[in-house]
């Protein structure tokens, strides 16, 4: 039970880690910022500048959430993949942010790192075509600089803007922070829960199966003793063979109630305290585990006196009804007690002296009347045989 309850507890701990690893992970991995773009170019044939301010940008994933100012310079080519992407921008420019589209099978980390080494403090990856506004969280790492993202719609108006020779220069600012559906708080809170109920239900299992063990240990020593104490009044039973010609072995004779076969010559029986009779090597392993007789379910061990422990006799208080019985009543209750003690101490129906000689009677000068009350026999074997055998005396 140890080695099962410690492979359940195991089992518990490794779940509940991994649980809390992975809530962790996914509350990083949803943790959004978004990011505010202010936009500023001025045309020069009408030198009119222009500004706005939209929140359209998304801090990737591995970003430091920073705010960057600079120019913005357009990659060539535009995807900014390979190392000798070029950038055309003033050879003294410090501070710039490149722009660059998203796709033609590289990974954002490429992008990010390939503009960094070109010098560029920050990156805004727009999204590709038909992806109109929509933006995600890049997931980059390796990168150090700060990298956003926005949708392809203000990213191709950004293009034609830099593809005209027209200055843009953005300022990058730290938007609102979307939490994660599960914060740091939130999964340590329900890791602690977790874990208590997790040990609430091991305990649980522990106590149970603690109980349920000792209450089978218990049982087990109770039929142990039960059957010992079985087996010594098995012990105490009358055996008796049959032979040729006895009543039993008769055409007309009962069968045995355990196996169902006809008695034979030779055959050995046991004679239980209620007259019953029946195989010997049938009815022991019967009386073994319930004791039992099969018919009327007469108690051997308290038939023939066997003590028990006091605990394993429960006290059962039945009141008294015999204080409301009539003189009839009485007397037909002390006829049958008569005939079960008769019956229970010493098989008066097997060993006769059932009746009083009438010689015995003269000789105390005492006239009685005879009652004559034919014994009750719930074997009509042994009630066949005891009925011959009176006729033989008389």
């Amino acid at each position: 039970m140890g080695l099962l309850a410690s492979r359940d507890v195991f089992s518990w701990l490794l779940v509940a880690s991994v649980f809390q690893v992975s809530s962790v992970r996914l509350a990083q991995a949803s943790y959004l910022c978004t990011a505010y773009l202010n936009i500023s170019y001025t045309i020069p044939e009408t030198n009119q500048t222009t500004w706005f301010r939209e929140e359209m940008g998304l801090y990737g994933q591995d970003s430091p959430k920073t705010s960057v100012v600079g120019n913005v310079y357009l990659a060539d080519p535009i995807y900014g993949c390979e190392d000798d992407t070029f950038y055309r921008r003033p050879n003294d420019s410090r501070g710039w942010i490149a722009l660059i589209e998203r796709g033609n099978g590289c990974t954002f980390t490429d992008k990010i790192n390939v503009a960094a080494m070109n010098g560029a403090a920050a990156a805004i990856i727009f999204n590709d075509n038909g992806a109109e506004n929509r933006v995600i969280q890049m997931s980059h790492r390796g990168t150090s600089i700060v990298a956003i993202m926005i949708g392809n719609f203000r990213g191709m108006e950004l293009v034609q803007l830099l593809e005209k020779g027209v200055p843009v220069s953005i300022a990058i600012e730290l938007g609102k922070q979307h939490g994660p559906w599960m914060s740091h708080y939130s999964v340590f809170f329900v890791s602690v829960a977790f874990f208590v109920v997790t040990a609430a239900t091991v305990g649980y299992f522990i106590v149970y199966s603690a109980r349920r063990l000792t209450g089978l240990r218990q049982q087990n020593r109770k039929q142990k003793k039960l059957k010992s104490e079985a087996k010594k009044a098995i012990g105490r039973l009358q055996v008796r063979t049959l032979r040729q010609g006895d009543q039993e072995t008769g055409p007309d004779a009962d069968a045995c109630a355990v196996c169902i076969e006809l008695y034979k010559p030779g055959d050995v029986l046991s004679v239980l305290t209620c007259n019953h009779f029946f195989h010997k090597s049938c009815i022991e392993p019967w009386l073994l585990e319930h004791r039992t007789c099969p018919m009327c379910k007469c108690d051997i061990l308290k038939a023939l006196g066997v003590e028990m422990d006091v605990e394993e006799q429960p006290q059962i208080s039945v009141t008294d009804f015999r204080s409301f019985s009539t003189s009839e009543d009485l007397q037909s209750e002390t006829v049958s007690n008569t005939h079960s003690e008769t019956a229970s101490s010493g098989y008066a129906s097997m060993h006769g002296n059932e009746h009083l000689g009438a010689a015995e009677a003269s000789q105390n000068g005492v006239q009685e009347e005879q009652l004559d009350v034919s014994p009750h026999y719930d074997n009509l074997a042994f009630e066949g045989d005891i009925h011959g055998k009176s006729e033989v005396r008389t």
